[in-house]
């Protein structure tokens, strides 16, 4: 690990909006903070959103600063990357974002039922071709775990700038009958007034410049509904 790749991992977990949990602490246990957030990290009872695979935390800083009326809670695995985030918050004096350290498989140790009001999913990796799409962040194997800790018709938000991963995305939310807020596979062709969505996060602006189209969808994920696989409902069907 570099000189400054460390320090940043020093720094990150000297932070106060930062939670990392031991794997050891949260593999099949729930986190004392589920169920809390609002009222042992936020100190309101404000709305809370959720960014998943938030990278270097652009997006959850530009919700933040834009919203002080919600709350928001920047999830990634790779700490050196959040610390970018994290330490912008900070300096930014944000009181309504933090940043938890965690694999998005162990997100139901750290919510509860009803808890979430709002999900992102900004550029995941899309996990290109057949052979694992129970990884993809919009896969139905997560969208089932999402729906135990979101409110019932929940947003649901993708920004990608994978084609594949946005239809394969829209295609399980057609076939399970979701309700579609937004679907575009070229977002700034349009003129953007909601300011969320002029939110650009580095890699974004990178894939702008380079000329490629950003896709986004948005749905609502009905809590009692089951969400199955595409193929295997139309098998069924």
């Amino acid at each position: 690990m570099g000189k400054n790749k460390l320090a940043r991992w020093t720094e990150f977990g000297s932070f106060d909006n930062v939670i990392q949990p031991k794997i050891g602490d949260i593999s099949g246990k729930d986190h004392p903070l589920k169920g809390r957030w609002n009222n042992d990290i936020f100190k309101n009872n404000n709305p809370l959103v959720l960014e998943l695979g938030c990278g270097k935390g652009e997006y959850s800083v530009g919700l933040a600063t834009s919203y002080p009326e919600r709350n928001f809670i920047g999830i990634d695995i790779k700490g050196a990357r959040m610390w970018r985030g994290a330490k912008t918050a900070n300096e930014l004096k944000l009181s309504n974002i933090a940043f938890l350290r965690t694999r998005i498989e162990f997100i139901n140790s750290f919510f509860s039922n009803d808890e979430v009001d709002e999900i992102w999913i900004t550029f995941p990796d899309p996990h290109p071709g057949g052979k694992n799409p129970d990884k993809r962040l919009t896969s139905p194997r997560f969208l089932n775990i999402y729906r135990m800790f979101v409110k019932n018709n929940g947003l649901v938000h993708l920004k990608t700038d994978n084609t594949e991963l946005y239809a394969y995305t829209k295609t399980v939310v057609s076939s399970n009958e979701l309700n579609i807020i937004s679907a575009t596979n070229d977002l700034y062709s349009q003129d953007i007034s909601d300011k969320i969505l002029s939110i650009k996060t580095h890699y974004e602006k990178l894939f702008l410049i380079k000329g490629l189209k950003i896709n986004y969808l948005s749905f609502r994920l009905e809590k009692e509904k089951i969400i199955e696989d595409a193929l295997q409902k139309r098998r069924k069907d």
